[in-house]
C-alpha cells in the first residue's frame, strides 16, 4: 500500500486544497493530510478546527476511505513521513514563483530521507486562491463561498465573528 503526505496549514482548506487531496487520492492508496502550524504565518483557526473542517470535508467528499488528517508536529517533515510509511510529499504549484520555492526543499527531503515530492500544477480555477488571500478578503467583507468548502466557510466565518 502506498501512502502520500500533503502537508500545509489549511487556514482555511480551499477548493485548490480539495482539489489536490482529490487528485492526490487517485494517486495512491492512502492520503495523509498533515496540518501543520507555521508560526511565520498569522493563523485564524488553530490546528484542530482546521483539522475538524478538513475531516468534514473528507466525510462530504466521500473521501474518508481513502484520506486522513494528522497533526503534522514540531521537526522534519521527513521524520513524519518515515512514521507514516510515505513514500512521497504532495505539493501543489500555482505558479513559477510556487516551484522556484518548493524546488529546494523537495531536493533537501530527498536527501534528507529518499523521500520524493510528487509536484501537481493547480488547476487553472483556483490557481489565484491562496488561504492568506482568502482570510483578508473575508475579513474585509469580501465574499469567499465560491472558494471554500461548505465546511471551511463555515469555520473562517465563525473565526472572524469571534476576531
Amino acid at each position: 500500500m502506498s501512502t502520500l503526505v500533503l502537508p500545509g496549514s489549511f487556514d482555511p482548506f480551499t477548493l485548490g486544497h480539495l482539489d489536490l487531496a482529490r487528485r492526490a487520492c487517485a494517486l495512491t492508496d492512502s492520503l495523509v493530510i498533515a496540518v501543520s502550524h507555521n508560526p511565520s504565518k498569522k493563523g485564524l483557526l488553530d490546528s484542530a478546527q482546521r483539522r475538524a473542517v478538513i475531516d468534514e470535508v473528507l466525510r462530504d467528499e466521500g473521501l474518508a476511505d481513502r484520506a486522513r488528517t494528522a497533526l503534522l508536529p514540531a521537526g522534519l517533515l521527513v521524520d513524519f513521513c518515515r512514521e507514516q510509511g510515505a513514500s512521497a510529499v504532495v505539493r501543489g504549484l500555482r505558479s513559477q514563483l510556487d516551484l522556484a520555492y518548493e524546488e529546494p526543499m523537495a531536493r533537501m527531503n530527498s536527501h534528507l530521507a529518499g523521500v520524493d515530492t510528487v509536484f501537481l500544477l493547480t488547476d487553472s480555477r483556483f490557481s489565484h486562491i491562496s488561504s492568506s488571500l482568502v482570510r483578508e478578503v473575508a475579513a474585509l467583507g469580501g465574499d469567499v463561498a465560491d472558494m471554500l468548502p461548505h465546511p471551511a466557510q463555515r469555520a473562517l466565518r465563525e473565526a472572524l465573528a469571534t476576531s
